[in-house]
């Protein structure tokens, strides 16, 4: 098995610590970053200076210091996000603009520097490595339309490593983007993972034939296993997945050949796993939330930011034989959650895993409601057009028959209500993370649902 392109990479960025073997090298080149990073938001950035105000700047500097400091969070995006810039207006070259989960809430804005974006293609063109070669081809179909998006600054990657990129963007028309496809013999694919699933399983399945595609990236969103294991069967290619975010600089860490994690961007990235309700740094190998510092940002860096997504770094070597860090599967995002009575919780990543894996199913929607003094789940679904039966008797089994939804309805914690399907519109755009929608506070008289064609209401 090829060990995974970004050992190579870091090996070129940590070169001034040659000392020690390579974990160690990194460990002291992430050190001196922090450091680094911390003094420079010090300087440079009113809301860190005053963050920070009370903390010693004299006071040594190791891992257990740093861990000690206060986080960063979305809310402080929203809110302070101006006074989180280190350089002038000026040198900005890129601006996002992240609207929250909800129609109503003040947007997260990330500014990058032309330096931060070349961080990032840098990264992508060694972490696509991996799934690609020299003349391979791969179709983009992430926004790309602007200049410096990210299917735009992935297509500069692969242009470096003489890989032939086609910037398709969302997938709108999957006619079209089908046929796109089928001009291009063995590409690899990148998108967001139920667009991928809708055009393997939609309307004209079996327009791309089992063998076409060599291999698929998903990225945007957490990647059920159940989209991957589909995707593998359907088009019996290698599916790989990709972890990062905006703040991340659109990078944070890919699969290599093996699939058993994330190899993160350790050169730009300090990767930490907290406990979610006490904030304390987490033992390697258990699970809890992702939380990162940007270590080699100027635009706007980022200390300990909490990511709200759930996942643990995994201890053991990788079997590519890379001794490179390992972000473990994500398993949702803590928003994504619902909390239930008694204590326990509703995980949307414990939905993905039965649902995807019904046929005909492409996307779907959950949503929390009471009725009759009891919390209920309603989905609404969009599948193949003429499978809406079929999924509607098939989705009571999934949620049955998996044990983290079964214990739910034994214990009367939670009752299954209507299953509804939408006709129209097309799977997720991957802008929006997906969610369970809390509606336990609305009136249900006055909500107007946007899902139509009611064709069964299931209890238990």
């Amino acid at each position: 098995m090829k060990m995974t392109p970004l050992e190579g990479w870091l090996r070129g960025k940590v070169s001034g610590h040659r000392d020690g073997t390579l974990d160690e090298q990194i460990a002291r080149y992430q050190l001196r970053k922090l450091s680094e990073t911390v003094a420079y938001v010090r300087e440079k950035s009113p809301f860190y200076r005053d963050l920070f105000s009370g903390i010693d700047s004299e006071s040594t500097f190791d891992f257990k210091s740093f861990s000690q400091l206060p986080f960063t969070t979305a809310n402080d995006l929203r809110e302070q996000g101006g006074r989180m810039l280190c350089t002038s207006q000026d040198e900005i070259k890129r601006v996002v603009t992240l609207q929250s989960s909800g129609t109503t809430g003040q947007p997260k804005r990330i500014y990058f520097t032309a330096e931060d974006l070349e961080a990032t293609v840098d990264f992508f063109a060694h972490g696509m490595a991996t799934l690609v070669a020299p003349g391979a081809t791969v179709l983009i179909f992430l926004p790309g339309e602007l200049r410096d998006s990210v299917g735009d600054l992935l297509a500069r990657a692969l242009v470096r490593t003489k890989v032939n990129p086609v910037v398709w963007g969302p997938v709108r028309d999957p006619a079209a983007a089908r046929a796109e496809i089928m001009k291009h013999p063995r590409p690899c694919l990148v998108g967001i993972p139920t667009q991928m699933l809708a055009l393997a399983r939609g309307d004209l399945a079996g327009a791309i034939p089992r063998g076409w595609v060599e291999s698929v990236l998903l990225s945007t969103d957490y990647v059920p296993e159940a989209i991957e294991r589909e995707l593998e069967q359907l088009w019996g290619c290698r599916v790989l997945t990709h972890y990062g975010m905006t703040e991340t600089g659109l990078g944070g860490g890919v699969e290599c050949q093996a699939g058993e994690g994330y190899h993160l961007r350790e050169a730009d990235l300090y990767t930490e796993i907290i406990d979610p309700g006490t904030g304390l740094t987490v033992a390697d190998g258990e699970e809890g939330e992702v939380v990162f510092t940007t270590i080699s940002r100027r635009g706007m860096p980022l200390v300990r930011y909490r990511t709200g997504d759930l996942a643990r770094l995994i201890k053991e070597p990788c079997p590519c034989g890379t001794v490179l860090k390992r972000l473990g599967r994500v398993q949702g995002r803590i928003a994504a959650e619902v909390a239930l009575k008694d204590g326990r919780r509703l995980r949307m990543n414990e939905l993905d895993e039965a649902l995807f894996a019904i046929p005909g199913v492409l996307d779907y929607r959950a949503e929390i409601e009471v009725r009759v003094g009891r919390d209920q789940l309603r989905l609404c679904f969009q599948t193949v057009k003429g499978e809406e039966e079929q999924v509607a008797r098939k989705a009571r089994s999934a949620l049955l028959s998996q044990d983290a939804t079964r214990v739910l309805w034994r214990d009367k914690v939670l009752a299954l209500g209507s299953i509804t399907f939408c006709p129209t519109g097309w799977p997720g755009t991957g802008v929006a993370k997906r969610q369970i929608l809390d509606r336990r506070g609305i009136d249900l008289s006055q909500r107007a649902s946007s899902c139509s064609a009611v064709i069964t209401a299931l209890r238990i």
